[in-house]
């Protein structure tokens, strides 16, 4: 079992910043892939972003490359998602997750956050 709690979210005007954060606890995080989705209302959970176990591999979604950052501190047993130049539409609740696999579908992951929330006003 792995536990997840999300933390950083919250309102900022667009074109702001803002640092999520991913606490693991449980079996050991670093043997995991990490990943953030969201999730708009009356909208699908999407991909965000992923990282693999080492960090060495990173996978975004076209609409926030280049905005948004993925990056984990294994030792710390967390992962963050550091998010720039945010727009209107990057409204929504935020949740991170592992996977086992490599994968950037919601099913491939097993475990999730409870979400934290994040709106970006225009």
């Amino acid at each position: 079992q792995v536990q997840l709690v999300e933390s950083g979210g919250g309102l900022v005007q667009a074109g702001g910043s803002l640092r999520l954060s991913c606490a693991a606890s449980g079996r050991t995080s670093s043997n995991y892939a990490m990943g953030w989705f969201r999730q708009a209302p009356g909208n699908e959970r999407e991909f965000v972003a992923a990282i693999s176990r080492s960090g060495s591999t990173k996978s975004y979604a076209d609409s926030v490359k280049g905005r948004f950052t993925i990056s984990r501190d294994n030792a710390k047993n967390t992962v963050y998602l550091q998010m720039n130049s945010l727009k209107p539409e990057d409204t929504a609740i935020y949740y991170c997750a592992t996977a086992s696999n490599w994968g950037r579908q919601p099913t491939t992951y097993n475990y999730w956050g409870q979400g934290t929330q994040v709106t970006v006003s225009s």
